[in-house]
């Protein structure tokens, strides 16, 4: 575990797995509370416009992207 310093380090390819993790948990929890399947791009559309972007500050925070 990487502490408040020191940043993890990642690969663009490993940042996509960590968003589309982020994105399938969204799902998830939207279908739960709908109970019912909100489908893979509402959930998209929805995450994208509303937590994406602080998503995205917090991932940074805590990683350092390798270039190729």
């Amino acid at each position: 575990m990487a502490t408040a310093t020191e940043k993890i380090k990642s690969t663009p390819y490993a940042e996509f797995l960590a968003e589309r993790e982020e994105l399938m948990r969204f799902k998830w929890l939207a279908s739960e509370r709908a109970k019912r399947d909100v489908g893979l791009e509402n959930a998209l559309m929805e995450w994208a416009a509303g937590h994406r972007s602080e998503w995205r500050q917090r991932r940074n925070q805590l990683v350092k992207v390798r270039d190729k």
